[in-house]
């Protein structure tokens, strides 16, 4: 039913009340008339025909007003109910409807979010790829670049040498002329005023050429690994979060061994770890330490040490190298491929246990709660070559070790270039 119907019958509804109300206090005037009347004129006696029922009398104006009152009634509860229906139904189909509406309103969301977001992650990904790909090759470039650098200044160098060895032959060979001519002829071929300003410029020249000479040979160290090794791990800082992490290939129980390694050393302090091995039970298995100049060799414990002095020196490469047998408990130490330091009865008879955690730039030595790491041991430079064999290498080896493409030499144990280091905390691998 519309809204029009409803508020037409709820005004015939408001008149029809009106009326009624105007009915009901003509009836009341009506009965104050009889009243008076019968006051005046006294009771009027009825007779037997007026006593008698007239069932079939017609109905009065009351009557048809009260009917009709009843049948407005029935009539009005009949439309309400009827507009209680058709608003439920109509409150029934609209729920429907809305219910299909954000149904389908929310498949074409979902549908469009996807879409959206597939598209995203497609672009996001061609934009890492690309870039990952340009950094591939600024890297190769910059690879590149600094070998064609490298290339051009050990060239220089070399011609630089050469042109060195030349002048000082010359000059070695013209003073020795002259001396022997100075020697018996001083008064009469004595070296003229043109001939000592020749010699003064090529003396000048080849002072330069030699000065020149040893930046590119500084420059070169600073920029080249040593033997031939293409990577390094740089840790450039001291810090208790940076270290790096070695998996051996092998297992580590030992009863004798070897370790090698190259390094430069920013600073080196009271006790800063090269490398160490230790477990739970035991955190001083192996170390190798610098202490100010000096390189310390550990096995078994603090107790059992080997120390070379004076062989440290900071922002220089050199190579490191320490044995050791349980056999009769020798130790040695071997700096840039010789000798420096040896002993014996250092933890003689013991075993290196397998188990534990093996560590480069830092020490698991238990100085926190649940074993951390400790600032003031951490190391600060450049490491390279590091490799472990379970044997005592020999002399010859060891200097092998020392020289040139010695990074094509690997251990079995650790083995530089195959064996997995990995570095945490701004440790980087650098080439």
């Amino acid at each position: 039913m519309r809204p029009q119907e409803i508020l037409s019958l709820l005004t015939l509804f408001c008149v029809f009340r009106a009326s009624v109300s105007v009915l009901d206090e003509d009836d009341d005037y009506d009965l104050m008339y009889v009243n008076l009347d019968n006051e005046i004129e006294g009771p009027v006696l009825g007779t037997e025909e007026t006593v008698s029922c007239d069932c079939q009398r017609e109905h009065t104006e009351w009557d048809k007003l009260f009917i009709m009152l009843e049948n407005s009634q029935m009539k009005e509860n009949m439309m309400l109910q009827a507009m209680d229906e058709m608003l439920k139904v109509d409150l029934q189909t609209l729920k429907a409807e809305l219910s299909q509406l954000t149904t389908n309103l929310a498949g074409t969301f979902t549908t469009t979010v996807e879409k959206v977001t597939s598209h995203i992650v497609s672009r996001v990904e061609q934009a890492l790829v690309r870039n990952s790909d340009q950094a591939e090759e600024a890297k190769r470039l910059q690879e590149s670049e600094q070998g064609k650098v490298l290339e051009h200044v050990l060239l220089l160098s070399h011609n630089v040498s050469s042109r060195l060895g030349q002048l000082e032959n010359a000059w070695l060979r013209k003073s020795e002329a002259e001396a022997q001519e100075t020697a018996f002829q001083q008064d009469k071929f004595s070296p003229t005023r043109g001939d000592n300003l020749i010699l003064n410029s090529l003396w000048k020249e080849l002072q330069q050429t030699r000065a020149e000479l040893k930046a590119s040979q500084k420059w070169a160290a600073q920029h080249l690994l040593p033997a031939g090794c293409e990577t390094a791990i740089l840790f450039p800082m001291r810090s208790k979060k940076i270290f790096g992490s070695v998996h051996p290939t092998a297992g580590m129980t030992l009863h004798s061994f070897t370790a090698c390694i190259w390094i430069k050393v920013t600073e080196a302090l009271d006790k800063t770890i090269v490398f160490s091995y230790g477990t739970k039970f035991n955190p001083y298995e192996i170390q190798l330490y610098l202490s100010r100049e000096s390189v310390v060799l550990v096995v078994g414990g603090n107790q059992h040490k080997l120390a070379a002095k004076n062989v440290v020196v900071p922002g220089k490469w050199i190579h490191l190298c320490g044995a050791w047998s349980s056999e009769n408990g020798s130790a040695s130490l071997w700096v840039k491929g010789e000798l420096a330091a040896t002993a014996l009865d250092i933890a003689n008879a013991h075993t290196i246990p397998d188990g534990g955690i093996l560590q480069v730039g830092q020490e698991k030595n238990g100085c926190c709660i649940g074993g951390g790491f400790d600032e003031a041991l951490a190391f600060s430079g450049k490491l390279t070559g590091f490799n472990m064999w379970d044997r005592v290498l020999s002399a010859k080896e060891i200097a092998a070790q020392s020289g040139e493409d010695a990074c094509s030499i690997r251990g079995n144990i650790i083995g530089w270039g195959v064996t997995e280091v990995l570095p945490y905390g701004g440790a980087q691998y650098i080439s």
